[in-house]
């Protein structure tokens, strides 16, 4: 039996209020700025310890990931991305949370083919076509050097 897509729409309307954008937004830009604010305060705190300024910038995204793994193990990081949003997203720390995330979900069909396999299937386009876009535009700058 088939809806006429005027109802489908009603239907979708009801069941979908629309999102507070502004708040959203808000929130968003709030996080996300404290997750970047965080990494500056780690990469200060990095180079106040004695590293170099090249090293604590290698140090502070390790750290993000990290920290973010531990949350999302905890169930922590999902409470926060639930208010935060895209704040959450955008930085590593979302894509940190892509890996752990499924990998816990299956860890329970063993190592290979539960964690080793469900924690590429969201992040592994990402590093694919990271890592392509990578080699073309190192090629195209070795072309025009």
């Amino acid at each position: 039996m088939a809806i006429p897509e005027k109802e489908y729409d009603q239907m979708t309307k009801r069941a979908s209020p629309p999102s507070p954008k502004m708040m959203n937004s808000i929130k968003a830009f709030l996080f996300g700025g404290g997750i970047c604010m965080l990494g500056e305060g780690l990469s200060a705190l990095y180079t106040g310890a004695g590293l170099a300024k090249k090293d604590a910038d290698l140090l502070v995204p390790v750290t993000l990931i990290v920290l973010t793994a531990i949350l999302t193990a905890f169930g922590v990081f999902d409470k926060i991305a639930k208010h935060a949003g895209a704040g959450t997203i955008v930085p590593i720390t979302g894509f940190a949370n892509s890996i752990v995330s499924p990998a816990l979900e299956f860890s329970s069909e063993g190592h290979v083919l539960g964690t080793g396999a469900e924690m590429f299937r969201i992040a592994g386009p990402v590093l694919v076509y990271g890592s392509a876009a990578a080699v073309i535009y190192g090629f195209i700058y070795w072309i025009f050097r």
